[in-house]
């Protein structure tokens, strides 16, 4: 009988250690676990977006007083790339028009046309583009009213990695002829 004791006690006390032992490997891991890589502690610097190097400077919007066509109007601005790395302007949307895209303008045929910028405008890292009358801009098309002098039109700039950047702009009063846009007051564009 006594013989049976000490075999249930040996057994009890084998099982205690076998418990403890184990306990002490799950706390032994669990501690590892929560000490042994401090980086994953960190928080990772966020990925600087295209929108974050992009500056914007000047930017205006065409009044439509005037105009031959008032459903259409015309975006203006300086865009520089301060960033490292390429980027591209793939579009822009506004409230006060149906649809926004990047025109350019280029010879046809001997003849300057305006036409929708396939691809996007790329700017090349520490690089600028003026969007001016006669070169690159946004076309809005489809205004839902018109655009006076002293208005603000609110864009949103669309980059290819899919952030965005907001401006403001202020309408100022334009004139068109002959199908191509002029600044008032400047004499570069006598005809």
């Amino acid at each position: 009988m006594s013989h049976t004791r000490s075999a249930l006690s040996r057994l009890t006390r084998s099982r205690a250690r076998l418990g403890a032992a184990a306990l002490t490997v799950a706390l032994v891991a669990t501690v590892s676990a929560c000490g042994s890589d401090s980086s994953t502690d960190e928080p990772k610097a966020a990925a600087a977006t295209s929108a974050e190097s992009l500056v914007v400077e000047d930017p205006w919007v065409r009044g439509t007083d005037g105009a031959k066509d008032a459903t259409m109007s015309a975006a203006f601005m300086v865009l520089d790339n301060e960033g490292d790395e390429e980027l591209t302007l793939t579009g822009a949307s506004t409230d006060v028009a149906r649809s926004v895209e990047i025109h350019e303008m280029a010879v046809v045929d001997g003849k300057s046309v305006m036409r929708e910028l396939d691809g996007g405008l790329v700017l090349s890292p520490g690089k600028g583009q003026l969007l001016q009358p006669g070169g690159f801009h946004l076309m809005l098309m489809g205004l839902t009213g018109p655009l006076r002098a002293g208005d603000e039109v609110t864009l949103t700039l669309e980059l290819a990695d899919g952030s965005t950047t907001e401006v403001t702009a202020p309408v100022k009063a334009f004139t068109e002829e002959e199908e191509h846009y002029h600044a008032p007051g400047t004499g570069d564009h006598e005809h």
